[in-house]
């Protein structure tokens, strides 16, 4: 299938709105340099973890595919403007301290957005569906993971936690289904990924819903 729809998609990309775009990379920028400062980091570590956390997972996600622009390269802008953030927020963090509940708001915004634009590379160059997913949940979750690696610990995405990757996925899911089967434009798609993404993280915080752990499936079934 790689190719057979490149031509089509790719005069049919998704057009993300610059400020939307820079929005995405703010706000996961943001969660970098917050936990640079829990683990202690200076100004040179906060930075790096920033623009590892706002921009590695599109770095992942074209290094993977190894087609087309790479981002981090392409827009001039965004390396400058994750490193901006953290110097900003590494050296007045009382910006973030208090509203939580919106650098949580904007984390998630970031997450949808870039898994419809992961998705959204992928399918421009014809790669199957599932493969548009991958890149999708690469390209959303890909800077946290690295961060966390970076950091020693186990990465969040893979602990029991209420739904992050999952959403990703799901989001990613929707913009690939709408836009391959032609249900609607790409931009409606991507509102529709976003939609996706933070309703099903706000119904995993509402409800304390959580990712499943080991379970003990021939236990279970020899009880029944």
């Amino acid at each position: 299938m790689h190719g057979l729809y490149a031509t089509y998609y790719a005069s049919h990309m998704v057009p993300i709105p610059f400020w939307l775009e820079m929005l995405a990379v703010v706000a996961a920028s943001i969660s970098g340099v917050l936990v640079a400062r829990q683990h202690k980091l200076d100004l040179i570590g906060a930075i790096a973890l920033a623009v590892v956390c706002g921009l590695g997972g599109g770095l992942l996600r074209d290094m993977t595919l190894q087609v087309g622009n790479v981002y981090i390269l392409n827009q001039p802008l965004a390396l400058p403007i994750s490193i901006a953030t953290a110097a900003i927020i590494y050296i007045f963090p009382i910006i973030v301290d208090r509203p939580e509940k919106i650098v949580a708001l904007l984390d998630i915004l970031s997450v949808g957005i870039y898994s419809a634009t992961g998705a959204d590379k992928a399918l421009v160059y014809g790669f199957d569906p599932v493969i548009c997913v991958m890149m999708g949940f690469f390209t959303a979750v890909g800077g946290g993971m690295l961060r966390d690696g970076f950091m020693g610990v186990v990465p969040g995405i893979f602990q029991r936690t209420n739904f992050y990757a999952i959403a990703s996925i799901a989001g990613a899911s929707a913009y690939v289904a709408l836009v391959m089967n032609h249900i609607t434009s790409n931009i409606i798609a991507l509102v529709a990924c976003v939609a996706v993404t933070m309703g099903l993280r706000w119904l995993s915080l509402r409800f304390d819903i959580k990712s499943p752990t080991e379970q003990d499936i021939a236990r279970f079934l020899h009880r029944k």
